[in-house]
């Protein structure tokens, strides 16, 4: 197997949207367990590994894990990594899980709105190794 060279960089960043279906409510009010969020950083860190290094890497920790609003089902959540240090085989990244879409069941069943601001859910700081 060739090396190839990195491209990571502090500043570099990934991010996805995903809606959060009402099968992962586990909780009075629709609301989702953090684990939800924790699962969807480790899919952007994969993501940035790939880009960066051309391997899905390994996740080897997480720090400073702040809940800091809930995620409910139906939310449209977005989730961000952003490279904030570059080591020789390990990245250190900062994650952020972002509502930007909420349901508005007082208005009907299926409405929904926009939020602007959207509300900051989840925070992390994680470190991944690539080979």
């Amino acid at each position: 197997m060739s090396e190839r060279p990195t491209t990571a960089s502090v500043g570099q960043r990934v991010t996805h949207r995903r809606y959060v279906p009402y099968s992962h409510a586990h909780y009075a009010g629709n609301l989702v367990d953090g684990a939800y969020s924790l699962a969807a950083f480790g899919d952007v860190a994969t993501e940035m590994c790939i880009v960066t290094d051309g391997d899905e890497g390994l996740f080897a920790s997480y720090s400073d894990v702040q809940f800091k609003a809930p995620v409910r089902a139906g939310d449209v959540i977005e989730i961000s990594a952003e490279i904030i240090r570059v080591g020789t085989r390990s990245r250190e990244m900062d994650f952020e899980v972002r509502v930007v879409a909420r349901g508005t069941p007082a208005r009907g069943a299926s409405a929904a709105e926009t939020l602007d601001p959207p509300v900051v859910a989840t925070t992390a700081r994680g470190v991944v190794v690539v080979p």
